[in-house]
């Protein structure tokens, strides 16, 4: 019997370094029915003539070249809607990133269990802190609602990046562009509105490395604390959608408190221009704005608490550091 056929995307502009690496990962997969798509995003390095080495000998690998450039999400957006008609699933492997030998396959068989599985996910490496920790895999697959209600409530993050994660091909097909590019976290919403109606599948297994000594965008923005901003996003917009209102409201509030403790202490350690303009622009895509009043509130408690207990706020920011850099992800 034939196998599904996977569609793997890697979308890149001057990843010369890494590139190579990421593209031999794939093509050493044991799992061997899939096509690969190489997007070259006007790269001026020797990005494109690595990628166009391999398309040569391999012919499951297809080359596109952008004419314009293109941001980084519009990029990915475009190179997802290449896909072939017959490929049931999708994988994007970023660039600077790789996935071990069994990655495919062992994703499509957590596929192959239900066709009502819409998403799968599996451990990742970043940075040496493998993350996904604390999603209960013996019960995989799960209702989406259920994964997402392990999120919102336990802060429990099985979604990695897009290297973590493979969609259904379905999915990527229907709705074009993919991610909305008025995101700031577009991958972690995305994966949010495909669990309100699908199931979801965990893969108990360390499948990706995610490079952190690299210089792309997630990793410049790393100093200003995305995780606390793209967390109370989420919550914000979708805790009503997977919880009952009295639950929802409360999560929401612990959300929001959290969120200003991080900017309570920015604020008390006099943050640049740059890191207050990020997280402007991320409130802006819930049509919100920086609570001042209650900034100014929260850094008082800080300080106070700062102030009395000096031991306790330092295990606390070591906590609080330990979190981020378990629940980072993202394409920028």
């Amino acid at each position: 019997m034939s196998q599904p056929l996977v569609s793997v995307v890697t979308p890149f502009h001057n990843t010369a370094s890494f590139l190579a690496e990421c593209i031999e990962s794939v093509l050493a997969q044991n799992y061997r029915e899939f096509e690969y798509i190489l997007v070259d995003n006007c790269s001026t390095d020797d990005s494109g003539a690595i990628a166009e080495a391999y398309a040569r000998r391999d012919s499951r690998i297809r080359m596109i070249r952008r004419t314009q450039l293109l941001s980084q999400v519009q990029n990915y957006n475009a190179a997802l809607a290449e896909i072939s008609e017959e490929s049931q699933y999708c994988k994007v492997v970023q660039a600077d990133d790789y996935i071990f030998p069994g990655c495919l396959a062992q994703m499509v068989k957590m596929f192959e269990q239900s066709e009502s599985i819409g998403l799968v996910s599996a451990y990742d490496v970043k940075a040496n802190v493998v993350r996904g920790s604390g999603f209960p895999y013996a019960e995989s697959p799960v209702s989406g609602k259920q994964a997402a209600r392990l999120y919102l409530e336990k802060a429990i993050f099985p979604f990695g990046s897009p290297t973590t994660v493979m969609y259904r091909s379905s999915l990527v097909r229907g709705q074009r562009p993919f991610y909305d590019e008025s995101r700031l976290h577009e991958d972690t919403e995305k994966c949010m509105e495909i669990l309100e109606h699908w199931d979801f599948g965990f893969v108990p297994q360390v499948l990706a490395f995610l490079r952190a000594d690299n210089e792309s965008i997630s990793n410049a923005v790393r100093s200003f604390q995305p995780s606390s901003l793209d967390r109370y996003i989420i919550v914000s917009r979708y805790a009503s959608v997977f919880l009952d209102s009295s639950r929802a409201k409360s999560i929401r509030q612990l959300a929001k408190r959290d969120y200003y403790q991080t900017l309570a202490n920015a604020a008390l350690r006099l943050r640049e221009s740059q890191f207050w303009r990020y997280h402007e622009k991320g409130l802006k895509t819930l049509g919100e704005k920086i609570d001042r009043p209650y900034l100014v509130f929260v850094a008082a408690s800080e300080l106070l608490w700062m102030l009395v207990n000096p031991g306790d706020t330092i295990r606390r920011m070591v906590a609080k550091s330990k979190r981020e850099r378990e629940t980072a992800g993202g394409t920028v």
